[in-house]
């Protein structure tokens, strides 16, 4: 997997860190109990500070993406065939929920924030379908 930073972006970088990572678990690309590179390391990759990647790994754990062990390290806890976690959908419905009135907000309609919202789907599934 490879990260690359917008330094320029009002995204904040460890936010950056942690949306690339769940896109490649989205994607498949990282399937569980694949480990990821030490905080120490994948700051000296990305020329940012580990407390900065620690940050989004701390947030990835907080979200029951990956677990973090003294001895391993952080690992991919889940992927895209894992059952989600107990509550997990209503907590996504509830952000998915701000992005729909964000879009709706700037004037964007019904069918293409559907269409945009399937493209997207597609995305991630589109890896699925190429790797069979």
């Amino acid at each position: 997997m490879r990260i690359t930073l917008a330094v320029d972006s009002e995204i904040p970088i460890y936010q950056q860190i942690r949306d690339q990572i769940v896109t490649a678990i989205a994607t498949g690309e990282l399937p569980a109990e694949t480990p990821l590179p030490s905080t120490r390391q994948l700051g000296a990759d990305l020329a940012v500070n580990f407390h900065t990647v620690n940050k989004a790994y701390d947030l990835l754990r907080h979200e029951g993406f990956i677990r973090v062990n003294r001895k391993s390290g952080a690992v991919i806890r889940r992927d895209r065939t894992t059952p989600p976690d107990p509550g997990v959908a209503d907590a996504w419905q509830g952000r998915l929920a701000i992005m729909l009135a964000e879009a709706v907000a700037h004037g964007l309609g019904r069918e293409e924030v559907l269409d945009r919202t399937a493209q997207t789907l597609d995305s991630f599934t589109a890896t699925e379908r190429t790797d069979r």
